[in-house]
């Protein structure tokens, strides 16, 4: 299930037109149609996500999983290290130092790069809880 698809079927579910969801957010008309090709920023995507209640990872493919509660489970210092790594990442990738970040030969935008480094994080909260099992079961069994 696609993004739009998603978003389409909370809409249906709240009952509320996507046209009326782009005017209460502040969206442009149309701006959620751009989702079939897969265009916008993970600033959008957290403004309907907290819209209705769901993740971002729900928003991208309309699945749930036990898994994305372990992100509960994070201490204050695994968000930290995430939270400095995020921040390392996001420095070698926006600096350019190692030339323009670009994909099949384009550059990729900065809404774009955004976007990437909110699935960065997502992944990183979802494998912290399960490497900390994996690699010291004894101080985190569940």
């Amino acid at each position: 299930m696609s993004t739009y698809e998603v978003i389409k079927q909370l809409c249906d579910e709240h009952g509320i037109a996507l046209t009326a969801l782009e005017k209460e957010l502040g969206f442009g008309r149309g701006s959620l149609g751009k989702l079939k090709s897969g265009g916008t920023s993970a600033k959008r995507l957290q403004k309907i996500a907290d819209y209705f209640g769901v993740s971002i990872n729900y928003l991208m493919n309309g699945e749930t999983t036990e898994k994305i509660n372990n992100t509960s489970q994070l201490s204050t210092k695994d968000e930290r290290d995430i939270a400095k790594d995020m921040e390392n990442i996001r420095q070698k990738l926006m600096n350019g130092a190692d030339g323009p970040l670009s994909y099949d030969g384009e550059p990729v935008t900065a809404e774009d790069a955004e976007l990437l480094l909110g699935q960065i994080e997502l992944m990183m909260r979802r494998l912290k809880p399960i490497h900390k099992e994996k690699y010291n079961p004894n101080k985190n069994k569940k």
